[in-house]
């Protein structure tokens, strides 16, 4: 199958498996996932045959996949020259190389295929645009880096691409962005909040947010902006992972990956992916360092793809404390509402670990002093009370808009997780 057809056999499936029921779906998923293992994991040198269970396979992760690059794909690519291509106008024949912006300090790597390129652009639309074939979209995607992914994008018919590199900062293409005068907005949702700020002419029909934690502070101001709900895009460098659907669900790509999930407490889960629509890169049990809140109920729009309530943060940002019973973790959203909830004049902070019992809580110089006291007393009483072990210092600062690098407003730099 060429290209456009590839895309357009991925658009018509995606399409067609919302319509099933969820007894069906599974039906599914389970003889796709099944020839995935037979057919394309053993084609790895790391796995070399096929288990008898997905569960037989290793848990594997970031660490795993870069230190044996040429072990989880196909034609023996190694790290290095996947680097060197990415430097380059990442292609190594008919391979396209991507790089992740390394948001924990690690950057990652993948390599695909053109027929998953392809495959790749025909499901993202039918989630986020499913009436593309009876209307055209510009669709602008605001984001750190052009990856190959959306080259195919630019050959549709049915789409107008515009592509806006995050690192030169709005004020470098807000011109052209205005005169696109997209239908579709795809960007972090920090580059949203500050096109309502700075008062961008902008009135596309959907905006998605993507590449960041959406934080509950954010949506509001974004949503009265372009007068519309925000919706989410859920990918990484490992994939495509979940897409808010028009009746605002947040729904996970079970049609082309398998997850399974490890508890992390207080209600969240961290998930294991496992790529079944990959062919170049293996993907089996790959563990996410996302925290995620599962929903409990079917989402109204009839999709039998499960939905997820909330992407709360990275397992790499959970504060590591200590305290009389042991080390202690704190999830980032525990400690995000700790600050937003005291206060609704409080609309941005950062708050970091920067050493096992020392945390730093900035808060802007514009906000009134009460507001900000008041977010250190309440970080202050929430660590007391599971008895950890840390000081709170407070300071005051500008948070400008950073365009090289994602918003972690909770952040531990402890260096590498448990």
């Amino acid at each position: 199958m060429n290209g456009p057809a590839e895309a357009i056999g991925s658009f018509v499936l995606t399409q067609w498996l919302s319509r099933k029921s969820r007894k069906n779906f599974e039906g599914w998923q389970a003889r796709a996932l099944r020839r995935f293992l037979d057919r394309d994991l053993p084609r790895a040198p790391f796995y070399g045959k096929a288990p008898r269970h997905l569960g037989d396979l290793p848990v594997t992760d970031k660490a795993t996949v870069m230190g044996n690059f040429d072990h989880f794909n196909i034609h023996g690519v190694s790290a290095a020259e996947a680097w060197k291509a990415q430097a380059g106008d990442g292609r190594i024949g008919d391979l396209t190389v991507g790089a992740s912006t390394g948001t924990s300090g690690n950057r990652g790597l993948f390599v695909i295929s053109e027929a998953e390129k392809y495959r790749w652009l025909g499901t993202i639309l039918a989630k986020a645009v499913p009436d593309l074939l009876w209307r055209r979209r510009r669709v602008a995607v605001i984001l750190p880096q052009n990856t190959g992914l959306y080259d195919s994008a630019r050959k549709s018919r049915r789409i107008d691409l515009g592509f806006f590199d995050l690192t030169r900062g709005p004020e470098d293409w807000r011109a052209a962005l205005e005169d696109f005068a997209p239908t579709v907005i795809i960007a972090p949702p920090k580059i949203l909040r500050h096109f309502a700020a700075e008062h961008f002419r902008l009135r596309p029909q959907r905006v998605f947010c993507a590449a960041e934690t959406l934080d509950p502070v954010d949506r509001p101001v974004i949503e009265t902006f372009f007068g519309r709900p925000l919706d989410q895009i859920y990918m990484a460098t490992e994939g495509l992972f979940a897409v808010t659907c028009r009746k605002g669900g947040l729904h996970l790509a079970e049609d082309s990956v398998f997850f399974e999930f490890e508890p992390a407490g207080d209600g969240l889960v961290m998930p294991l992916v496992t790529a079944f629509r990959r062919q170049t890169q293996i993907m089996a049990r790959y563990r996410m360092n996302d925290l995620l809140r599962l929903s409990q109920t079917p989402c109204r729009c009839g999709s039998p793809l499960r939905t997820v309530d909330e992407i709360v943060g990275r397992m790499d940002d959970a504060f590591r404390l200590a305290s009389p019973h042991g080390q202690i973790l704190v999830t980032p959203d525990i400690l995000r509402n700790a600050v937003l909830k005291v206060d609704r004049r409080i609309d941005d902070f950062r708050l970091v670990q920067t050493a096992p019992d020392a945390i730093e809580l900035s808060l802007a110089p514009g906000l009134a002093d009460e507001a900000a006291i008041a977010a250190h007393q309440a970080v202050r009483t929430l660590l007391a009370a599971r008895q950890a072990t840390a000081t709170v210092s407070l300071v005051r600062r500008d948070l400008p808009l950073e365009t090289g690098r994602k918003l972690r407003r909770v952040e531990c730099r402890l260096g590498a997780g448990p």
